[in-house]
């Protein structure tokens, strides 16, 4: 229910702005792709910390990159992905190298024995280059099925949470679908100016401890009426804090980028 007022409140967004373009993970792999050798030392280094995100998250246990085999096997697994991702599949690279980290992981820990009762061991029917019997079949199942209850669960959870984040100031997700603009470009107008919001720490820092839109103080900064601002402060505030906030499954419906690494 609450994902369908959620779509109901934003709608589905696409993105024109070609500098919001150049700045996604997305692009940077491109040009990697391209031979940016330099890029990608420096694109692998800035995702370590995601890398061990993932990491630890599927171990289910904190990861230490300088010891643990489990963060070189996926952070080998994340420049795999670079080498793998297609820019033309709509989908976004985080989410493509996650897949395939896991997938790497998921072969490590049937290599190790660890969890043998997440994945048959049933029926082996065939080797694979290092001579293991393998059955590719239950295998391709078991991440399928893996990745697929993950993605729902993390999903829903993430809605609960943003919704239990915008009680805090005493909006619900069907104050957002009355106050959400009817116009494109007024949606998009009022995206910019939450990203602009969630960028500048002075305001979020009086919207997260005053839980109020820094109406003043967002005057300074846009070309709009305070009148603008006042009749929309609920849909802003929901943009900046999905913005500001770790809502990877929301910024990726919204077309809103992962926050970049080192970036204010």
């Amino acid at each position: 229910m609450l994902l369908v007022l959620f779509k109901k409140f934003l709608g589905k967004r696409q993105s024109h702005d070609s500098s919001d373009i150049a700045e996604t993970p997305e692009h940077k792999v491109k040009l990697i792709q391209e031979g940016n050798i330099r890029l990608r030392n420096q694109f692998i280094t800035d995702y370590q910390p995601y890398v061990a995100k993932v990491t630890s998250r599927f171990c289910k246990r904190y990861i230490d990159p300088s010891r643990d085999d489990e963060f070189s096997i996926a952070l080998g697994a994340f420049n795999e992905a670079i080498n793998q991702f297609s820019p033309e599949s709509g989908r976004s690279f985080l989410s493509f190298a996650e897949t395939v980290m896991r997938r790497r992981l998921i072969d490590h820990v049937r290599k190790e024995t660890r969890f043998t009762g997440q994945i048959p061991y049933s029926s082996f029917e065939v080797e694979d280059d290092e001579d293991s019997i393998v059955n590719p079949v239950e295998i391709h199942q078991a991440i399928e099925h893996y990745e697929k209850e993950k993605t729902i669960e993390e999903r829903r959870s993430e809605i609960v949470d943003f919704n239990r984040c915008l009680q805090e100031f005493g909006i619900s997700f069907n104050d957002l679908v009355d106050a959400s603009p009817k116009h494109s470009d007024s949606r998009e107008a009022l995206f910019a100016i939450g990203a602009l919001l969630a960028r500048d720490q002075v305001m979020m820092s009086i919207v997260q401890t005053k839980k109020m839109l820094p109406i003043k103080e967002l005057l300074e900064k846009v070309e709009v009426s305070r009148k603008t601002l006042e009749r929309n402060r609920k849909f802003i505030i929901a943009v900046a804090l999905i913005t500001n906030g770790s809502y990877p499954y929301l910024k990726h419906y919204l077309n809103i980028p992962e926050d970049q690494p080192g970036e204010e």
